[in-house]
């Protein structure tokens, strides 16, 4: 059996001498508890918001999407194109034509992108979950509709409760320049609003139109923007995408939803590992507790160190008593701070305890919380490491202290 666990295990239970001793023994295990929690609690915080935002962006962006290598706009006449469309795996599938318009909406105006895509690409599933007022339809009756984005709707001043007036869509004409009458320069088109998309950054700037409406008044009828598409449950979107990408070739690119926005994925990591970062420094300060632990303890069990010397012990096998020492204390900690960071972030994400200030945010009634084992793997391995180390050093270092003790006596 390990003889310095023993002794470690020994001088970590038993009561000292002197009751500081405790009492610093047990401020450490605390230091360590709580660093351990917050850790976890802030990595879980992390996860529940990245979830958030991802699944928000997911919504409105497509598992997959074509776009050309060059330039903003391709033909789909061939063959590739079509038995995409075909393919048993892809559902949801449109053509997009996208590019920046002028509305007017009785006196006022602003620059937005129309989106125009086809009216059967819809998932009627989702409209309630990305709308706040309107119908997610594009067509009723043979009249277009239009969705708006959450910008367009607050700057145009369009009331779903009383949306007379058609939206004035404006667009240049190409290769029409100095006219004598300014309207000639301009495709103008007229849309009704059919619904509005809840506020989302990338997106509250759209006008979702068909894409045969979005044709007449760009003026492109043979190309378009990109082409969009949703995968069946179940199937390989990597393997898919790749086995795409080999089949269009080099004039064009087939993007996953990281790829289309890889800023938001991007920022969303790198702001997760900096605060992890930043409250692994503070940790360490609680850390070093442990320091002033073994110290005391060192001080405390000086006679038994001795004893231990007469019978054959030597400095390594004292050094790694108090090594095993602080590594229990460290390890007793994180495990009690895991296990309150895990029951935290239980009941904050069924109950919801901690909410989000009434008014401040239309999308959240409380802070979401998302548990991950990666996460009780690292924390638990990052806290361990720093405490052994800061073990191992203050275990040295106070062995070296004992031996000048002895030597002056």
């Amino acid at each position: 059996m390990n003889l310095p666990f023993l002794f470690a295990k020994r001088y970590l239970f038993s009561k000292k001498s002197v009751n500081a001793i405790n009492i610093i023994s047990s401020i450490s295990v605390i230091g360590v508890m709580v660093s351990s929690a917050a850790l976890i609690i802030l990595l879980s915080s992390f996860n529940g918001m990245e979830e958030l935002i991802i699944s928000m962006y997911s919504k409105f962006a497509p598992e997959l999407k074509i776009e050309p290598q060059k330039g903003k706009l391709f033909s789909t006449n061939k063959s590739v194109f079509n038995e995409l469309r075909s393919n048993p795996n892809v559902i949801h599938y449109t053509e997009v034509l996208e590019e920046k318009v002028l509305l007017q909406y009785a006196n006022r105006q602003y620059i937005s992108t129309i989106k125009g895509i086809e009216p059967k690409s819809l998932n009627k599933n989702m409209g309630d979950s990305i709308l706040v007022d309107g119908s997610y339809q594009l067509l009723r009756d043979s009249t277009n509709l239009a969705i708006l984005g959450a910008s367009v709707q607050a700057n145009l001043g369009i009331s779903m409760q009383n949306a007379r007036d058609l939206i004035q869509v404006y667009s240049p004409r190409k290769g029409v320049k100095n006219t004598s009458n300014p309207a000639e320069e301009f495709n103008i088109r007229s849309i009704s609003a059919g619904g509005v998309l809840r506020y989302q950054q990338d997106f509250d700037n759209l006008v979702i139109t068909p894409i045969s409406f979005a044709k007449e008044v760009l003026g492109e009828y043979d190309r378009v923007s990109a082409i969009e598409f949703y995968l069946k449950a179940g199937t390989d979107i990597t393997l898919f995408e790749q086995d795409l990408q080999k089949k269009l070739g080099a004039d064009y690119l087939a993007k996953n939803r990281e790829e289309q926005n890889p800023t938001l994925y991007r920022n969303v990591r790198v702001e997760r590992w900096v605060v992890f970062f930043i409250l692994t420094l503070i940790s360490v300060i609680a850390i070093f507790n442990i320091v002033g632990s073994l110290t005391m303890l060192v001080l405390d069990k000086q006679k038994d160190m001795t004893v231990l010397k007469s019978l054959g012990g030597n400095n390594s096998l004292i050094q790694r008593i108090f090594f095993y020492e602080g590594l229990m204390i460290a390890i007793i900690g994180c495990i009690l701070g895991l296990l309150i960071g895990a029951i935290f972030t239980y009941i904050q994400s069924t109950y919801g305890i901690i909410r989000v200030e009434e008014g401040a945010n239309a999308i959240l009634d409380s802070y979401p919380m998302l548990s991950r084992w990666s996460d009780y793997v690292l924390v638990f391995i990052t806290v361990t490491g720093i405490s052994g180390l800061v073990s191992y050093f203050s275990a040295k270092l106070s062995v070296k202290e004992l031996d000048k003790l002895k030597t002056t006596d």
